[in-house]
């Protein structure tokens, strides 16, 4: 345990530690030479601080939410997941304007047992990481419907894939798998970790499949509210 705990810090310190420099280093400069530097290199510069802001803001959030998972009580109940999906998918239609999102939800669906915050908290990683890993003029769609006796709800991209080498690093702490894209987006390589901690922690249960160059589709499934009011409506599907 206590070397896990070392280990963790250790990679909490290494990932704080980049963007905290880049945002020291870029201060300073505008400090000491603001005078000398060009207004568009400024620009650039401010830009930097910000995306590294954001990127620490964004590393934090997720170091609490690990801290946090064995310890935070949830409250499951009933959880309608088309209207909750309906109400993210706006938000990345917006962040991500050259990206198409199509959503095919399931007519009869029964409702889920979930915290409904955290079920959000997956969707949002997973959503957005299909958007960030594919290409402009890419779809990302978001499928429900009922597998295994369970409810289904699928994530697919069109965008870079995943290397086979790579299918057992998907869901490690502070993993980012490299390709092309990996340099123009940021990550901190908790989500994926995180969104695999709250799926189980609910209940329910998370699958990938991939190919390079072709895309991802991440699965995730949870039990039924109501047992026999899903056997009517799955057989009406």
């Amino acid at each position: 345990m206590n070397n896990i705990q070392d280990e963790f810090i250790s990679t909490v310190s290494h990932e704080l530690r980049t963007p905290l420099t880049s945002i020291r280093g870029f201060s300073q400069t505008l400090l000491n030479s603001w005078d000398k530097i060009k207004d568009e290199d400024k620009k650039k510069f401010i830009g930097i601080i910000e995306d590294q802001s954001n990127r620490l803001i964004n590393l934090v959030e997720n170091i609490l939410s690990v801290s946090k998972m064995n310890t935070t009580n949830q409250v499951l109940k009933k959880v309608d997941i088309n209207s909750s999906i309906e109400k993210l998918v706006p938000m990345f239609s917006g962040q991500y304007k050259t990206r198409n999102f199509i959503t095919r939800l399931h007519k009869n669906l029964p409702e889920a047992r979930l915290d409904e915050d955290k079920f959000q908290q997956v969707m949002t990683n997973l959503i957005d990481n299909a958007a960030k890993y594919s290409e402009d003029g890419q779809n990302v769609t978001i499928t429900t419907g009922i597998s295994e006796n369970m409810i289904s709800i699928k994530v697919q991209d069109e965008g870079v894939g995943i290397r086979k080498e790579d299918f057992t690093k998907v869901f490690q702490k502070f993993t980012r798998l490299e390709n092309h894209l990996t340099s123009k987006t940021q990550g901190n390589g908790l989500g994926l970790y995180i969104t695999k901690q709250i799926v189980e922690k609910m209940g329910g249960q998370i699958t990938f499949q991939s190919e390079e160059k072709k895309g991802t589709i991440f699965e995730v499934r949870f039990p039924f509210y109501n047992q026999e009011e899903a056997l009517k409506c799955s057989q009406l599907s």
